[in-house]
């Protein structure tokens, strides 16, 4: 416990800080009570969920306890005294906060509440006492318990600054918060001014929209308010450009006190420009097929519909759906065929030579699409399946590539069939009419197993019936295998060599050697986190891509963990029909659940996301609800400048080049003889980074053009200093 005071109002506002707390796996009630011993529980971090302290992934309740002593001179200290207040910050997903055994707060709804569980993850926990109340012992030792509910990973406390106790002063309930208007016209921002408080706050509100590249203040609004208090917030509308990154500061000054709080917010900002009316052709000229292999692919093309996409030279065997450019058929003979794709709509005509490798070899650029896992996680359906498949048609992300369809856990009977293959469940009424529909769309199929004998869910694996799983798939229509570890982990650990490479090769060797006995191309996607080095094997069992850390969540920590330390070192092992995944994208509306929220991660987070994912040649799959993708995701996901970079031929991964403080520099070598740099700032402030000054250590001296892939613009070759936001990038491509 820290005990620390704060000037403010001419009094020493103090404050008790707890970083760690006594912590236990389990939900009994007994816990609430103080006298309950907690001395052989484990010691927990409260800045960081539990998970990767030592807590098990599964966990759904758990329980903290925090001693300690509540002095007097916490009242004495306010101008206010009007309650205790406890600061828990945000907790994933629903708690119950106790004080000496009486419950003082509740925020999200457990399993077991009224209606059900609901998730109240990103709701910052302020919890009040009213100081004459008998739960508070003044200058004697108290505990303060809360129970804990995780519908999925993470879960727990999650409050950097630690769990803060202190009886506040006027302006302490003072908050500042912001959120888009949907109902306006134009992008405008509503900033609210509120207060935890029944004294009423007056005083000065001041909104300023900036811009951090150029400094300047484009816009200022000074409002004198008053009578603000707890249920009576004032708000006041602000426009601003969605198509720049702008900052939106708020400040207050109150009046009594003279005291300021301040608060910065970045809005959402798009900066993809909008794609022409006329066609334009956004996915590459190449693509692998094996011998007499059914083809299913669709020509991304942007524009205005109605448009039809024809050729006139096309291989024999193959066919166009001219009004949504699916492409169908087989060709029996290795060898590369070339051919001449038109698009045309009222507005214009673009043509591409499209170039089909027939051989050995599939995915020779890394696979873009979707997964049902990180929106809806055991909840899907066949519905929501297709209806996300008409969403990535009908909002244009197919016009940009994405063509996989993956379903993910969730999808099995609880029983095989009496003959041994796999059934499905109430569900997925039919998986080979989703798959026919999908293929007449020129999308792909995807599906999950486990070599285990359970899933990660609890539904069954592949385990014993591997073939006859592969003849399903194949009889389906699937074009995609997600192979997924977990319940081989109760197996793997009664083999006599499970500390040996081989014993990790075993089940994925076995699933594809009986891939490759259907008639089809499956691509091969291994699920087993990392282990075992599984980038130096993953190519020797022919898989198409390997997981190579564990699940990514909605987070700076874990993002830039998965993306910027764990990638550093593996581009050597990814090469054309075989990528490094490190796992899905998290941007847009995700839960894991039926419960569906926004990323956590800031706009500038976000574009880092996608920035570092392309020039990692990444598997590209959206894990957020199509049906609810919004302007700025869609923003993200369909720039065909950036897309490229994820998909050019050469299909070298990018390299980290400079690390040097904050500022990281990866850069990629791409097909045409360019390259894509990366300029990432990783660190928690702004920066303004002069990037000649890192030209002759990368080799680009003499450049001859720089262009901004985001904004799609060509920038100057002399003058090189670029803004970056905290947790932002720069990403150009350089000649």
């Amino acid at each position: 416990m820290l005990l620390s005071a704060s000037g403010m109002l001419g009094l020493q506002a103090q404050t008790l800080t707890f970083k760690t707390a006594r912590f236990k796996a389990m939900d009994d009630p007994a816990c609430a009570a103080p006298s309950y011993d907690d001395k052989n529980w484990q010691t927990l971090k409260v800045t960081q969920v539990w998970d990767g302290q030592g807590v098990p992934e599964n966990t759904r309740y758990g329980w903290y306890r925090f001693t300690m002593r509540i002095p007097k001179s916490l009242v004495e200290a306010s101008d206010l005294k009007e309650c205790l207040e406890f600061h828990l910050g945000p907790i994933d997903d629903a708690d119950e906060a106790y004080l000496n055994g009486t419950l003082i707060g509740k925020t999200g709804k457990m399993p077991s509440d009224e209606g059900g569980y609901h998730s109240a993850w990103s709701t910052p926990r302020v919890y009040q006492v009213k100081l004459d109340s008998k739960a508070i012992r003044w200058d004697e030792e108290n505990v303060l318990a809360v129970r804990c509910y995780s519908g999925n990973h993470p879960g727990g406390m999650f409050v950097p600054e630690g769990v803060v106790v202190k009886v506040p002063s006027r302006i302490d309930g003072t908050t500042l918060s912001f959120s888009r208007k949907p109902s306006a016209k134009e992008p405008t921002c509503t900033v609210q001014l509120g207060s935890t408080h029944q004294t009423a706050l007056s005083g000065q509100l001041t909104v300023e929209v900036i811009d951090p590249e150029t400094e300047q203040t484009l816009n200022t609004i000074t409002r004198k308010v008053s009578g603000v208090k707890a249920g009576k917030p004032v708000s006041v509308d602000v426009p601003y450009d969605l198509s720049r990154m702008l900052q939106i500061k708020a400040s207050f000054k109150e009046k009594k006190s003279g005291c300021t709080v301040a608060s910065i917010h970045q809005p959402q900002y798009i900066l993809t420009p909008a794609a022409p009316a006329a066609p334009r052709f956004n996915t590459p000229a190449l693509y692998g097929a094996r011998p007499g292999s059914p083809i299913h692919f669709r020509f991304g093309v942007s524009g205005e519909r109605p448009m039809k996409i024809t050729s006139s030279n096309l291989p024999a065997g193959l066919s166009i759906n001219p009004d949504n450019g699916a492409l169908s058929g087989s060709i029996a003979k290795p060898g590369g065929y070339t051919f001449t794709v038109c698009a045309e709509n009222a507005k214009g005509k673009a043509e591409q030579k499209f170039t089909i490798r027939v051989g050995s070899k599939i995915a020779l650029t890394p696979p873009m699409g979707w997964n049902s896992w990180n929106c809806w996680g055991l909840s899907v359906t066949q519905d929501k399946v297709i209806s996300s498949a008409k969403a990535l048609i009908e909002k244009g992300l197919a016009d940009y590539g994405y063509a996989y369809m993956n379903i993910d856990d969730g999808w099995e009977a609880p029983q095989r069939n009496a003959d041994g293959t796999i059934a499905v469940n109430e569900k997925f009424p039919s998986m080979k009419e989703l798959g026919d529909w999908l293929h007449s769309e020129g999308l792909k199929f995807g599906i999950y197993s486990s070599p285990g004998d359970l899933t990660c869910g609890g539904y069954l694996g592949s385990i014993d019936h591997e073939l006859q799983d592969a003849e399903s798939y194949n009889s389906w229509g699937v074009d995609y295998l997600k192979y997924d570890w977990c319940g081989y982990g109760r197996k793997h650990a009664t083999e006599p060599d499970n500390q040996t490479v081989a014993s990790f090769v075993r089940p994925y060797l076995l699933m594809e050697r009986c891939l490759r006995q259907q008639p089809r191309d499956i691509f091969y996607s291994l699920c087993q986190y990392g282990m075992a080095d599984v980038w130096k094997w993953g190519e020797a069992v022919d898989a198409n891509s390997w997981r190579t850390t564990g699940d990514i969540t909605d987070t700076w920590t874990s993002m830039y963990d998965i993306g910027f330390v764990r990638q550093a070192e593996l581009q050597p092992y990814a090469k054309p029909g075989h990528w490094n995944d490190p796992d899905m994208l998290i941007v847009g509306k995700v839960g894991w659940s039926a419960n569906l929220r926004d990323s956590r991660l800031t706009p500038d987070e976000q574009y880092t996301h996608i920035s570092l994912w392309t020039l990692l040649a990444s598997n590209m799959l959206i894990g957020c609800d199509l049906a609810q993708l919004d302007d700025f995701t869609i923003g993200l996901l369909c720039n065909n400048e950036v897309n490229a970079v994820n998909q050019d031929i050469l299909g070298i991964q990018a390299k980290r080049d400079i690390e040097d403080g904050d500022i990281q520099i990866w850069t990629r070598p791409l097909s045409d003889g360019s390259r894509a740099v990366g300029i990432f700032n990783v660190g928690a402030e702004p920066m303004r980074v002069d990037f000649g000054k890192y030209l002759k250590q990368l080799g680009l001296e003499g450049l001859s053009s720089v262009r901004d892939l985001w904004r799609q613009k060509d920038l100057s070759t002399t003058d090189l200093r670029y803004y970056i936001p905290t947790h932002g990038v720069r990403y150009i491509k350089v000649k």
